[in-house]
């Protein structure tokens, strides 16, 4: 093995080491997200880069709206992977106001394609109350 051989074997492992320590990093810090309110529906919009609607889960649980992004990377021919710096399995957690009363069940999210993802959770009806709380578990449907 000559040194340039060395150096490079050397170079590549340094590379792939500050790639994998990069990815950690960012899947350890939860995803940043605005919480926004009308009159008729709070509106929880999370940065999620790179990201497909098949990505994304979303739950609202105890008062909070949580992402879950597990990312794949696409296999590109001819190109071999020299710093695989973002995070694949990235999570996130936005709690709603202390009072807020919604309907999870008809609540939307929203993939951009400038990749926010906006989760829209309609207000109770105030007058009428149709007996749903804020502590309901949903699922919230996803959309391209």
């Amino acid at each position: 093995m000559t040194l340039r051989e060395i150096g490079k074997s050397v170079s590549d492992s340094v590379v792939k080491r500050v790639g994998r320590a990069a990815s950690r990093i960012q899947e350890s810090r939860s995803l940043t997200a605005d919480v926004l309110e009308s009159d008729e529906a709070f509106l929880v919009v999370f940065d999620a880069p790179g990201t497909t609607s098949s990505d994304v889960q979303v739950r609202f649980v105890d008062d909070a709206v949580m992402v879950r992004i597990d990312r794949f990377r696409e296999y590109r021919e001819g190109y071999e992977m020299r710093f695989p710096g973002r995070g694949l399995s990235l999570d996130g957690r936005a709690e709603l106001p202390d009072g807020a009363d919604v309907v999870p069940g008809e609540s939307t999210a929203t993939l951009t394609g400038s990749g926010e993802l906006r989760v829209r959770l309609p207000k109770s009806d105030p007058v009428g109350g149709d007996g749903t709380t804020g502590s309901e578990t949903a699922d919230a449907p996803t959309d391209a």
